[in-house]
């Protein structure tokens, strides 16, 4: 069973993983909107987020996480879609951190910028990393403890170094003259950075006294990752003066050398590269303990929630999620980005509701931790991020659209594949769903 410190990390690498990636937001709109949008997108989405799943993970403590609720909410077609829509978003995020790998690597390595070095590169580490996650998910988290302390300790670090260095008044920049701002990576940027709070729900069943430990891990996490962006991001804007074009994924490397030494940028090389090892896994045993809830809830059939016999870890949900991972590792990262925002924010309205439903539904459910406020509260705190997240989905290219909406259909049509195996006594399901009273 998971404790609490290696809970608190998988919870960090679900979402962060540390400030590897928030470099375009300052990018697409210059240094005080970046600054200030990771000052305030916390308050709108990440604490009601992580605020949701510790209330509704402690009413269903077990491996399903966001499933559950949205069937006990709605009924199964409803569970089954937010299976779809989550595990999907996931999967395609997860394919993003090989890839960010590979991004700084090619700073010390240029082989592996493009070609068939870059993509032997992404399926190979892809396949590797994996394997982690068959070994079990205590080490895994202990894993996660240990990258998270060497990935964070440079950044404090060269924050400390850059503080002589400071010019506050870059922080008010807006952006250089004549530089089009790109909302669209810019709130694509913090969204990506901040989100996945609910991930963890799918390893609820895997937690030590969940109903204890997962509202403060959440809470420990949130203000680790909070810190985790903003501290390296003042420090960086504030010290360094560089062409607005040059920040992109992996500037914070370059940031270091210029406020330290190249031994510093190294540092954070490497870390990147064990960050992006840590979100790797971190979200991949979310996603496998995902496809074993969801064939213990009977939604997959039986074996679908096979565990291992050495490691007692479920490797079919590990094997079918590596599969989808490498499948799309091809995209370009930008719509990797994107597609995986999109499918995240149907699922995350989807959960908003089945949350504020469930309130109304079931008032007596035993609620271990409950949001401490009233039901208007309770509906602005969803309205004001379901905003953001239409505006994220409105946003979008037609590539993403395309990709989202064929996803979805799949979702539809699986669900009702699924239920014709169920009837024809094709599959083997652990239980008869049932539609939501």
């Amino acid at each position: 069973k998971l404790g609490l410190l290696p809970l608190i990390f998988l919870i960090y690498f679900e979402v962060a993983g540390g400030p590897y990636g928030e470099e375009p937001a300052v990018q697409a709109a210059g240094p005080f909107f970046a600054i200030l949008g990771f000052l305030i997108f916390p308050f709108i989405w990440s604490i009601p987020e992580a605020l949701i799943t510790a209330e509704l993970s402690t009413a269903y403590p077990g491996n399903g996480g966001f499933v559950i609720w949205a069937d006990r909410a709605f009924g199964p077609f409803f569970g089954s879609l937010m299976g779809t829509w989550k595990f999907l978003s996931v999967a395609i995020n997860i394919a993003a951190f090989p890839a960010l790998c590979i991004d700084y690597l090619k700073r010390i390595f240029p082989i592996f910028a493009s070609g068939k070095p870059r993509t032997l590169a992404l399926v190979i580490s892809t396949f590797l990393l994996s394997i982690l996650n068959y070994t079990g998910l205590a080490i895994v988290g202990y894993v996660a403890v240990a990258i998270g302390i060497i990935s964070l300790a440079p950044f404090i670090i060269m924050s400390l170094i850059a503080i002589p260095q400071i010019h506050p008044h870059r922080w008010m920049s807006f952006g250089q003259k004549g530089v089009k701002k790109d909302w669209n990576l810019f709130f694509n940027t913090l969204f990506w950075n901040l989100n996945f709070w609910d991930n963890v729900s799918t390893m609820a069943g895997e937690v030590e006294n969940p109903r204890k430990t997962f509202p403060l891990a959440l809470f420990c996490s949130v203000i680790l990752t909070c810190l985790g962006y903003i501290i390296p991001l003042v420090a960086v804007t504030g010290a360094v003066e560089v062409d607005q074009a040059l920040w992109e994924t992996g500037f914070m490397a370059d940031a270091a050398r210029t406020i330290s030494g190249q031994w510093l940028k190294l540092w954070i090389e490497i870390g990147a590269v064990l960050s992006a090892i840590g979100l790797f896994e971190a979200q991949l045993s979310s996603s496998a303990y995902q496809i074993l809830g969801m064939a213990e809830l009977g939604f997959l059939p039986k074996f679908c929630g096979v565990r291992s016999k050495w490691f007692n870890t479920p490797w079919v949900g590990i094997s079918v999620t590596t599969a989808v991972v490498i499948g799309v590792s091809f995209m370009s990262y930008q719509n990797i980005v994107a597609s995986a925002n999109f499918l995240y924010s149907l699922g995350m309205l989807l959960e908003f509701a089945s949350f504020l439903y469930l309130r109304v539904k079931l008032p007596q459910l035993k609620r271990p931790f409950k949001v401490p406020f009233g039901r208007v509260f309770l509906v602005l705190m969803c309205l004001i991020p379901s905003a953001f997240l239409v505006y994220i989905m409105v946003i979008a290219t037609t590539t993403v659209y395309i990709v989202s909406a064929g996803m979805t259909a799949a979702g539809v049509g699986w669900f009702f594949l699924m239920k014709l195996c169920r009837g024809k006594g094709w599959l083997n399901f652990n239980r008869v769903l049932v539609d939501a009273e």
